[in-house]
């Protein structure tokens, strides 16, 4: 059994060159005003074979092999510029402190009016 490793890893990594791009996954480059953003992705890739072969009472051969891959593509953010100022702005994962502080300018703004209807109000 001929499992020609070398060609099946040359097809294997022409796919993913050819399918794992940014523009396959979440799109190309583009401008939002005077901003242009480039989309950013993650790409992870596990390759694995093997084989062998064995005899019974050296008349019966037997052999076998295998072979999987497996691509894992995800969209992380973006990088954005503006003039000669570059940026990267992570795409949608907020936990834990990053998630309470993006909330921080929302709440400062709630507690500001609350502030001035209650200095409005007649004492």
């Amino acid at each position: 059994m001929d499992l020609h490793f070398e060609e099946l890893l040359k097809q294997v990594t022409d796919f993913i060159k050819n399918e794992a791009k940014t523009e396959t996954v979440v799109g190309e480059m583009f401008e939002l005003g005077a901003f242009k953003c480039v989309p950013v992705i993650k790409v992870g890739i596990g390759f694995g074979s093997g084989g062998g072969e064995g005899f019974e009472k050296k008349e019966i051969k037997g052999e076998g092999m295998g072979a999987g891959v497996g691509v894992g593509v995800e969209p992380i953010g973006f990088l954005v510029t503006k003039g000669e100022e570059i940026s990267f702005i992570e795409a949608g994962k907020t936990h834990g402190l990053s998630a309470m502080f993006e909330q921080v300018p929302g709440l400062i703004e709630n507690i500001a009016k609350a502030r001035m209807k209650k200095e409005a109000e007649p004492v």
